[in-house]
């Protein structure tokens, strides 16, 4: 059993206002998907096959040097509520026991998480098209409820690194399928699709989350890239930076730094 600390005290975020830009990507956003889903050069399933994305090897090779400093942050750092850094998430419900550990953000790179977990950061450093990368933690009873990711111009890979010992009532449902968490193998899938995540464990699941750019041709890629450009500079994201930036100025408080 890994004990997680308990975390900092920040000022509740407010949920950022909705710009004409979100508005606007929201009501694209079924075209954007199926042009990028015509344009992917890995096909459109919910759940990809083991050995699609060769990089992923290495991961699973590496893991357990993951997990030692996944650990590690686990048992000594305030790992931070995932609402209370993305507002946006605070609309699942339930989901006060979902913590994350950010590497990488959006592709801002986490330089003081970073530095505490070296390997891992040089890892997934290495992740064609990296977009996000964070030690995912879900504490026991957590449940996330069935919702869907912004673009299919991501994909989400899990790597498992603890895995509560009653691993079939700790799973994700994702459109018609379902995904067991094992330590030390990864797990790729397509977030557009609807998919809901279970704890029902006395155990907490830790995995390596990471999220990187789906490999397209033209137009998709420049598509995608333009989507994402947009998304990166939008109130969601910016505010999640502010928010972040802010409780790491209070855990850096506490630390006496």
């Amino acid at each position: 059993m890994v004990e997680v600390a308990s975390n900092t005290e920040v000022k509740k975020p407010s949920k950022p206002k909705r710009g004409w830009l979100y508005r606007t990507g929201k009501k694209l956003r079924p075209w954007l998907d199926e042009q990028l889903a015509k344009c992917s050069l890995v096909g459109n399933p919910p759940v990809f096959p083991a050995g699609t994305f060769p990089w992923t090897a290495e991961l699973e090779n590496n893991w357990e040097a993951i997990r030692r400093e996944a650990f590690s942050v686990l048992q000594t750092e305030d790992i931070p509520i995932l609402a209370d850094i993305s507002p946006d998430h605070g609309r699942l419900g339930g989901d006060r026991k979902w913590k994350s550990f950010f590497l990488y953000g959006y592709g801002y790179r986490v330089e003081g998480n970073c530095q505490k977990c070296p390997e891992t950061a040089k890892l997934v450093s290495k992740v064609p098209g990296l977009n996000s990368a964070f030690f995912s933690i879900l504490t026991p009873g957590a449940r996330i409820p069935r919702h869907r990711g912004v673009t299919k111009n991501l994909i989400t890979c899990h790597l498992g690194l603890l895995v509560p010992k009653d691993w079939e009532r700790c799973r994700m449902a994702v459109h018609d399928d379902m995904v067991y968490w094992r330590e030390g193998k990864t797990a790729v899938f397509d977030d557009t699709y609807f998919h809901e995540v279970w704890n029902e464990t006395d155990e907490t699941r830790v995995i390596l989350l990471v999220q990187f750019e789906r490999p397209m041709r033209q137009p998709g890629r420049a598509i995608g890239r333009s989507f994402m450009w947009a998304v990166r500079r939008s109130p969601f994201v910016q505010e999640a930076r502010r928010n972040f930036l802010a409780w790491q100025g209070a855990q850096n408080r506490i630390d006496g730094h």
